[in-house]
């Protein structure tokens, strides 16, 4: 088989996420390479809105943006399960709610 079937744990919140004095993504980030997830990227977006139907989208002048962040992991089934445990411990002590999904998908690489 030229391709492997994995898991995608994606997470969505905002660029004010806060954990322990750091952003949310970038400790989650670290958290993932400190559990030996295979990879993992963040995106930041440029125009979102979810359950309070706020828009938040990039302004120039805006002090303050918000804007959204998109973290994803990708691994096995098994260690996606594993680390959502301590995602939860996270995500309970964040200033903020976000949202999180886990999807299957195929993988290629190429060497």
């Amino acid at each position: 088989m030229w391709y492997k079937s994995k898991n995608k744990l994606r997470i969505i919140t905002g660029e004010n996420a806060m954990y322990r004095h750091t952003p949310l993504h970038e400790a989650i980030i670290y958290a993932a390479k400190k559990s030996g997830m295979a990879g993992a990227t963040v995106y930041r977006g440029i125009m979102s809105y979810g359950e309070k139907s706020q828009i938040r989208s990039f302004r120039f002048f805006a002090l303050s943006q918000d804007l959204p962040v998109v973290t994803e992991i990708i691994d096995s089934e098994k260690k996606i399960i594993e680390f959502l445990e301590i995602l939860k411990k996270m995500m309970d002590k964040c200033n903020e709610k976000g949202l999180i999904t886990v999807e299957s998908t195929s993988v290629i690489q190429f060497e």
